[in-house]
């Protein structure tokens, strides 16, 4: 059996529904079958609303979360505090550092690109705010551009829905191509497979 990893989702008032669930329906298809197990966590545990509204539990407080191989940050307008929220950006700097892949949807980049983990790295980000973000992380190599983008552990994706791509891309690299297909059907998700592929940098003029 593959090595059993733990995925952890980061929750903060106003995040994206989309940005934590769609790669967690991912994950969670490995984790159905004992391939890894997935943690919610949150600087306090508890009730966490989204910025659409429905509610999610982050079972974990960054004092009692338990060791995490993958850490997933999604975006969301919850983001424009959290940016400035220090002790989320200190947790992450020290959990960055021990977990294997540190992972972000959207605007989730933007936060990690005030940790400072970006800098001079390759990342991307939600193409409707790209100027925004790119603003928080002058020294990070920001890809205009890109579905997804990888530069060793740090692995950041476009927009909302891209995040899917995002992770189907993780299991790949992590577990395999053939569980990478199986999970895509399983979930009977068309899967942008090529990180380059990006209409949305064109809509918004930055191709």
């Amino acid at each position: 059996m593959a090595e059993q990893r733990r995925i952890g989702a980061v929750l903060f008032e106003g995040f994206e529904l989309l940005d934590v669930f769609g790669p967690l329906e991912a994950w969670g298809m490995l984790a159905m079958q004992g391939q890894c197990s997935i943690a919610t966590v949150a600087e306090k545990a508890g009730i966490i609303a989204s910025v659409q509204g429905p509610k999610a539990i982050a079972e974990f407080g960054f004092g009692d979360c338990p060791a995490l191989d993958v850490i997933l940050i999604p975006g969301g307008f919850g983001t424009r505090k959290e940016v400035e929220n220090q002790i989320l950006l200190e947790w992450l700097k020290s959990r960055a550092e021990k977990a294997e892949i540190v992972s972000s949807v959207c605007t989730g980049s933007g936060i990690l690109a005030r940790t400072g983990l970006l800098d001079g790295r390759r990342a991307t980000t939600n193409k409707l705010v790209f100027s925004w973000v790119a603003s928080l992380g002058p020294a990070v190599n920001w890809v205009k551009e890109a579905r997804w983008a990888e530069d060793g552990k740090f692995v950041t994706s476009s927009g909302v829905s891209a995040g899917i791509d995002m992770s189907l891309a993780l299991i790949a690299r992590l577990y395999g191509m053939e569980t990478a297909e199986k999970t895509a059907v399983r979930m009977e998700y068309e899967w942008h497979r090529d990180a380059g592929w990006d209409p949305f940098a064109k809509i918004h003029g930055l191709a």
